[in-house]
């Protein structure tokens, strides 16, 4: 079905029931589905038609869910918009997608309209009588772009429903359920969260945004039970002070991708809760799955296997790490605007992912890293990922980021960029005991050659740092950085 025809479903069915809470306002299934009627009508009344790209940019606010429905009801396509855009990024999107309208903030709307695209001026009006396909285009969702700028992924409406209704199943809601989600609006995981919570009559708390520190009191305040977390949150939220209350909360299930194997187990005994991974995509959704029942991958790295109607295999052999691919649904419909980029993309009818992973004894698939995010030492392959997680666990780090540097002897260095904690200073002896840290742990070929202590790092909205920030073309990446003087002979 369609995502419209999901929600007059899900109305039908829960009436008055409590679907989207945010802070100080709740909303109800028919509730929002009346209102994205009259929005939906004022869309068609400014001349959107079907198949019209329409952009939203609002914060984590019940205006951008009743937005992104109303465009949806309207037979156009929905382009989220992430609220922390600068300009280069909004003219991007902007003008890549085509969009002829935006739904946004009032603080958006100079930026937007100064590109030339009008802002709904209507509130309301009679909703459209569109037929909606399945196979439809619902969003170009935007990926993440952390090294360059984001293509736009074409998702169809059956890709959000077909997954909306696969995670609802692996889950197994009752009523007494409520889910929450910390991540920005403009990002994937609230909107299918969204449409999973449509297919189970479950509400959906909606945080402003996420915090290290108000995530566990949110989630007890609210009487959470099922959330899903990714990128730097289990790190950040584990580096809290312990707390009296930590496992006073009703959690009964926190998905996550990319647990830290290290510390799967102690995430899970701190708060009481089993925390699953699951590993996907914006272009190809869920993936790799682990049941929330599935104890024995605690601490093993496993993602568990593909769900039903998706193949995933490694472009391996004999137990080497390879490429992950990926075949079946649900699945993205192609780049806009980027015809070749879809043609490598799905070379050989399979999606490759750009990550690679191995296969264990029991068949589960392990992570090992990403093709592009490597640092080619000599002859050595380094992840960026698995030196970055070293890193982060010592106590003075808040966050890091490792990049390859150009280096005439050995063609690439690592350059570990880091965040500290604040009451650590950022000089040669707190870069010394972290990198003392990491030698303990790491080879002495993955050792980053440099340092450099950063205030603040720009993050997408998975929670991924964007490393183009990080590698100003022209900047000498050794001016600011402090040299690991062992590393370098």
């Amino acid at each position: 079905m369609s995502i419209p025809e999901l929600l007059r479903q899900a109305a039908r069915r829960h009436d008055d029931r409590p679907f989207l809470i945010f802070p100080g306002r709740t909303l109800g299934f028919a509730e929002v589905d009346e209102r994205t009627d009259r929005l939906a009508g004022a869309l068609a009344a400014q001349g959107v038609r079907p198949g019209d790209r329409v952009a939203v940019m609002f914060g984590n606010v019940p205006d951008w869910p009743l937005s992104w429905l109303a465009v949806l009801k309207a037979g156009a396509i929905t382009v989220p918009v992430n609220a922390g855009y600068g300009p280069a990024d909004l003219a991007h999107v902007l003008r890549d997608s085509g969009a002829r309208l935006a739904m946004a903030a009032p603080e958006h709307a100079p930026a937007i309209r100064e590109l030339g695209v009008p802002i709904l001026e209507e509130t309301a009006g009679k909703a459209p009588d569109v037929r909606i396909n399945p196979w439809d285009l619902a969003t170009f969702s935007y990926t993440s772009g952390t090294t360059g700028f984001p293509k736009a992924c074409m998702l169809p409406h059956s890709y959000w429903t077909d997954t909306a209704l696969l995670m609802a199943d692996l889950v197994g809601f009752s009523d007494d359920d409520v889910v929450m989600v910390a991540q920005p609006f403009s990002y994937m995981d609230p909107q299918w969260m969204t449409l999973m919570c449509l297919v189970a009559g479950v509400p959906l708390v909606v945080l402003p945004r996420f915090s290290a520190s108000g995530f566990w009191p949110a989630a007890r305040r609210y009487g959470a039970t099922v959330t899903y977390v990714l990128g730097t949150m289990p790190m950040l939220l584990f580096k809290q002070p312990p707390h009296e209350h930590d496992r006073d909360n009703r959690m009964r299930l926190v998905m996550c991708s990319g647990i830290p194997p290290k510390l799967h187990a102690a995430l899970e005994e701190r708060w009481g809760a089993p925390w699953r991974e699951l590993y996907g995509s914006t272009e190809t959704g869920p993936d790799l799955l682990v049941h929330p029942d599935d104890a024995g991958t605690v601490g093993t790295g496993a993602m568990g296997f593909a769900p039903p109607g998706k193949e995933v295999k490694i472009l391996a052999e004999n137990g080497e790490p390879g490429e992950i691919v990926v075949r079946g649904r649900p699945m993205m419909r192609g780049y806009w605007n980027h015809p070749d980029a879809t043609a490598h993309a799905f070379r050989g009818g399979w999606y490759h992912t750009g990550d690679l992973g191995y296969q264990d004894e029991h068949g589960y698939i392990h992570h090992a890293g990403r093709l592009k995010d490597m640092v080619r030492r000599g002859g050595e392959n380094i992840s960026c990922a698995e030196v970055e997680n070293v890193l982060a666990q010592h106590p003075a780090v808040q966050a890091a980021a490792l990049v390859p540097i150009p280096d005439e002897l050995w063609g690439e260095l690592p350059k570990a960029f880091i965040q500290l904690h604040p009451g650590h200073a950022p000089d040669g002896t707190t870069a010394a005991r972290v990198i003392d840290h990491a030698r303990e742990r790491l080879a002495r070929f993955k050792i980053p050659a440099f340092v450099e202590f950063v205030d603040a790092f720009v993050y997408t909205p998975s929670q991924r740092i964007e490393k183009r920030h990080l590698l100003t073309p022209g900047r000498d990446q050794r001016a600011s950085a402090i040299a690991t003087e062992k590393e370098r002979a």
